[in-house]
């Protein structure tokens, strides 16, 4: 067997090993963060469940740490309240970002990990088999319940050699989507193999498991080796290591091969991760701002490659630099070494352990700007200037960039090492721990609002096309995240005035006035971000059904756990019949779910028989039936 079939064989608790058939997964651990955290813990709150059933759950709080109004520690104050009365520990803000933490500190060979980030795969680097979800199914996964999925198929990732000066794991990930693009690991756990992984770090690791989420793949795993165990001990944790290795002539479903000795740095350019060029091609493009941070790019390693580049010299004159350690063992360390005394006197502006600029909390760049960026994502208007063109690069290339105030090839400079410290800085002080909390008492404030409920699936289902979507509509179009629209991310009312509003600002009131409708979109519909709140707030403004080409993995299954139908075009070029202000109709819905995989959909404005396919194991058809998953738990506890 090959490892991701190990993985999946030590927790299968339900279906067959076949890909494309339903299975469920016993979860040994669980992360939230605090975007998305509030709805989890209140769908959580609502099965009744007195204490998780995980080995571990962790609650962060590390997306919207800018606290400009009450809404923020509002929410805070409630994760941090109703995670420890349930006995879920809380990583404080400041503590640093999820990923990142969680891989210094819990991450277990062997184990598995959902988590209701879509990044959660970073921890594969460590030998997980760690999933992105929706918060709905990681508030299941801490009552106890197993994860289902489909089984993916796995795709060999095969590494050779060694990479060159300069040129990073980050360019490794690049050159997958430069491949793959950001469908083509749908249904996929990439596995990563071959002499090339040897060379790589934990760290390094890391960061190519979790742009894995830029494929649209379940998860991306590394084997666990010395490099794993070494790593643990530096953390002190070197007991949690167990080895972990593909058999020999293990089988895959498909594969790749890269050649580490030939690649070179690459950069994403604007709007999409899968629009990548050598950076060697983009050399005359001058550059206003460069952000070093992220999950993808925060750790230890990076931050000293950086301050080694930065060492002596200054920022170019027309770049703001911007640098978010990791985590606060990160910074930490950092400070003790005096490399955070090097990027300061350089020009860098030091921010929080937190996301920021990665999704949008400040540091938008001007009007018309070019920003370069270690980050994972660069959707048009993420950065929150939706004028700016954003740069996915390497920590190498983001600092000298930021040097010659143009993007720059790092490899025409001297090779640049990572310190790699015998042991870590470890302080776990700002992790709160329930068995220390032992009366708490949950904290709500005014701006936390139940969330929304589904009803039964009605016989007969119809309402206006609302709107006609392109490909590649992300769930930063469908609800976006703003630095406006974070604090109000556990009122869903509110947000509902913005639902698609990148894509059309009138979607939200069209939909208000009809008393909702259908979405009509094109291939890779709601890719990027596991937040369930792009399927909520449709939820809340009446839309029945969403007819795409195709989908991405979580934000189907959102969907799903809300009720909402994921239809997809039997014919893709059935999508042009469709035109907004459409009247629709799906007859006897119930009996065409009840009776095979395809619904027919009559547009009864030109008259235009459609057939859709919605394939759903028997499970999943019952949720559909009963209007959603607490919908069908909640008929399940009646009977």
């Amino acid at each position: 067997m090959n490892i991701t079939e190990k993985l999946i064989k030590s927790h299968l608790v339900s279906g067959e090993m076949k890909a494309g058939e339903e299975i469920g997964i016993k979860i040994d651990q669980t992360l939230t963060q605090d975007s998305t955290g509030t709805m989890a813990y209140l769908q959580f709150e609502s099965m009744g469940v007195e204490k998780v059933r995980t080995e571990l759950s962790v609650a962060y709080i590390d997306h919207n740490t800018l606290q400009s109004g009450f809404e923020n520690a509002d929410d805070h104050a409630y994760i941090q309240s109703v995670a420890l009365k349930h006995g879920i520990r809380v990583s404080k803000p400041g503590n640093g970002i999820c990923h990142q933490v969680h891989l210094e500190r819990f991450s277990r060979p062997g184990k598995t990990l959902i988590g209701s980030d879509s990044h959660t795969p970073t921890c594969g680097g460590m030998g997980m088999l760690a999933i992105g979800a929706g918060g709905l199914d990681v508030a299941l996964a801490m009552g106890g319940a197993p994860l289902y999925l489909t089984m993916p198929e796995v795709v060999k990732v095969e590494l050779k050699g060694r990479l060159a000066a300069n040129t990073s794991a980050k360019d490794i990930i690049l050159e997958v989507l430069r491949r793959l693009t950001v469908k083509g690991g749908v249904g996929k756990v990439m596995e990563y193999c071959g002499d090339g992984v040897l060379s790589l770090s934990v760290p390094e690791r890391a960061t190519i498991a979790n742009m894995g989420a830029e494929l649209g793949a379940t998860s991306s795993v590394f084997p666990s080796d010395e490099t794993t165990r070494e790593f643990l001990r530096a953390q002190g944790r070197e007991a949690d290591f167990v080895p972990l290795a593909a058999d020999e002539g293990a089988s895959y479903d498909d594969g790749i091969t890269i050649d580490l000795n030939i690649l070179r740095p690459l950069a994403a350019c604007p709007h999409s991760p899968d629009s990548v060029v050598p950076v060697s091609e983009l050399s005359d493009i001058k550059v206003d701002q460069v952000c070093i941070g992220s999950c993808t790019n925060s750790s230890y390693a990076d931050m000293t490659k950086v301050a080694a580049i930065l060492k002596g010299k200054t920022v170019h004159p027309s770049v703001s630099l911007t640098i978010s350690p990791g985590s606060r063992q990160v910074l930490t360390m950092l400070s003790k070494s005096g490399a955070l005394a090097d990027m300061i006197s350089a020009g860098a502006r030091v921010l929080e352990c937190a996301c920021g600029p990665c999704i949008g909390m400040g540091q938008s760049p001007r009007t018309n700007a070019v920003s370069v960026r270690t980050f994972n994502r660069n959707f048009y208007a993420r950065s929150g200037t939706a004028s700016a063109n954003v740069y996915l690069v390497s920590p190498e290339t983001a600092a000298f960039t930021a040097l010659n105030g143009t993007l720059t090839d790092p490899s025409r400079f001297p090779q640049v090492f990572a310190q790699t410290p015998d042991k870590f800085e470890i302080n776990d002080n700002l992790i709160l721990r329930p068995e220390d909390h032992p009366n708490v008492t949950v904290v709500r404030g005014p701006n936390i609002k139940p969330f929304p409920e589904s009803s039964k699936l009605s016989k007969n289902i119809s309402g206006k096309a609302l709107i006609v979507c392109g490909d590649n509509i992300t769930t930063d179009h469908i609800m976006p995240s703003n630095s406006k629209l974070l604090p109000y991310r556990s009122n869903i009312p509110y947000l509902s005035d913005y639902c698609l509003d990148p894509v059309d600002p009138d979607f939200s009131e069209r939909a208000k006035k009809n008393g909702g409708g259908f979405i009509i979109a094109g291939s890779n519909y709601g890719q990027g971000s596991s937040r369930e709140h792009a399927a909520l707030v449709p939820l809340y403004l009446g839309i029945k059904a969403v007819l795409a080409v195709s989908f991405a993995r979580i934000h189907r299954s959102n969907l799903i756990n809300n009720g909402i139908m994921p239809l997809v075009f039997a014919d893709a070029s059935d999508k042009d019949k469709i035109k907004e202000g459409d009247e629709l109709f799906i007859a006897d819905a119930p009996g065409e779910i009840i009776s095979g995989d395809t619904i027919t959909v009559l547009d009864k404005t030109n008259g235009a028989k459609i057939t859709a396919v919605m394939e759903l194991s028997p499970r999943l058809k019952k949720v559909m039936l009963a209007g959603g998953m607490l919908a069908d738990i909640a008929a399940k506890a009646e009977k």
